[in-house]
């Protein structure tokens, strides 16, 4: 599932509202596995900043972090494999 060779595509598994800071939005990517993850933090400054969230994005591998909880995995697993098959990588979610 890798977008290029220095790359992995990960889908959109989970999007949560911070509780320590306002206005911030985590973006949580895992692989089809569900065996890594990528986090994205958003900070939203105004109603007018737009900006997309797509159903996946390419991450680097170093950037990756490992999922060891087997019920946490299974979950990233199944909602990254509905994203792939619903979605375009590149589809404003």
């Amino acid at each position: 599932m890798s977008a290029t060779e220095e790359t992995v595509r990960v889908w959109l598994v989970e999007r949560t509202y911070s509780d320590d800071e306002q206005n911030l939005i985590i973006l949580t990517y895992a692989t089809p596995d569900g065996e890594q993850y990528f986090r994205k933090e958003r900070a939203l400054t105004s109603f007018s900043d737009v900006r997309e969230t797509t159903a996946a994005v390419d991450a680097d591998p170093d950037n990756l972090g490992s999922v060891d909880d087997e019920d946490l995995q299974a979950q990233y697993a199944a909602e990254a494999t509905r994203m792939a098959e619903k979605h375009d990588p590149d589809d404003a979610i």
